[in-house]
């Protein structure tokens, strides 16, 4: 005889189908209405931060926060219980994002002001492509992140370079320029020299020599360069993946639509979403 189910594993079994199953009617509904709490939780935290409403409407947003807060909190505990391997869930980045959504508002008891941290949640919108379950989108995201992670040792050793270059311009301009120009230290014009190689240029601080001037125009000419580097990195990484992964061919055929173009490795139609035959 087969051991029956204790109420207990039942009930995981339940919270499991809600809480996870982006195909099933309720865990659809669940997400939906997840989604919808999430917006509405950083609309309060913005309006907020609005005087006009916040000194009018304080504690309706704050018991609302409260209520949102406290529903996060009990999913984030269920979805922790329903699972067999707890530990792998919260250690996932969802399950990271999941944690930062609720601590805020439990820090605000002991640390005033760090509700605002709340928006966080925002992140939790990211749940909208497991959500949605389009296989176009899918392999797009499932593609992106392979070239980042391919990319991301090019990625470091091109940011340490620009970290180093920028302690030894904003060295030489403190030694250009001096205090009287407003580079009263070192660090100061490392300030100066990140904001100008971002092309982002605050105006707080600017050189007044013309040997100064003349380093700053190469420094903005570099900044160009600079903010192309990653993104041809990524690209590059990125077009590589598309041809390693995805040679395009008429080997499978859609039953419903009966397209015939679609990757090797595709497992749904590009046209109709319909799961492919295995060849």
């Amino acid at each position: 005889m087969k051991n029956k189910k204790s109420q207990y594993e039942i009930f995981r079994e339940k919270v499991k189908i809600v809480l996870y199953g982006t195909n099933t009617i309720l865990g659809r509904m669940f997400d939906l209405v997840l989604l919808g709490l999430i917006l509405l939780s950083v609309l309060l935290i913005m309006l907020d931060t609005v005087e006009g409403v916040s000194s009018k409407y304080h504690e309706q947003l704050l018991i609302c926060e409260w209520v949102i807060t406290v529903f996060f909190s009990i999913e984030y505990i269920l979805r922790i219980i329903s699972i067999q391997k707890p530990v792998k869930y919260i250690f996932s980045f969802y399950g990271i994002i999941d944690l930062l959504a609720v601590l805020p508002m439990y820090l605000s008891i002991f640390f005033p002001g760090a509700s605002i941290l709340s928006i966080v949640r925002a992140l939790r919108f990211l749940r909208l492509f497991k959500i949605l379950h389009i296989p176009q989108i899918n392999h797009q995201s499932l593609q992106l992140k392979e070239a980042i992670e391919a990319s991301k040792e090019k990625i470091l050793v091109f940011i340490y370079f620009v970290l180093v270059s920028t302690v030894i311009i904003g060295t030489i301009m403190y030694l250009v320029e001096g205090k009287e120009s407003g580079f009263t230290s070192i660090p100061m014009a490392i300030y100066w020299t990140i904001v100008t190689l971002t092309t982002v240029g605050y105006g707080d601080i600017s050189p007044q020599t013309p040997l100064g001037q003349f380093i700053a125009a190469l420094v903005m000419i570099l900044g160009y360069g600079i903010i192309a580097v990653p993104t041809g990195i990524v690209t590059a990484e990125f077009a590589k993946s598309s041809l390693k992964n995805n040679s395009v061919s008429g080997k499978k055929t859609c039953k419903k639509c009966q397209s015939q173009v679609h990757f090797d490795n595709a497992k749904y139609c590009y046209e109709c979403g319909t799961e492919l035959p295995n060849n």
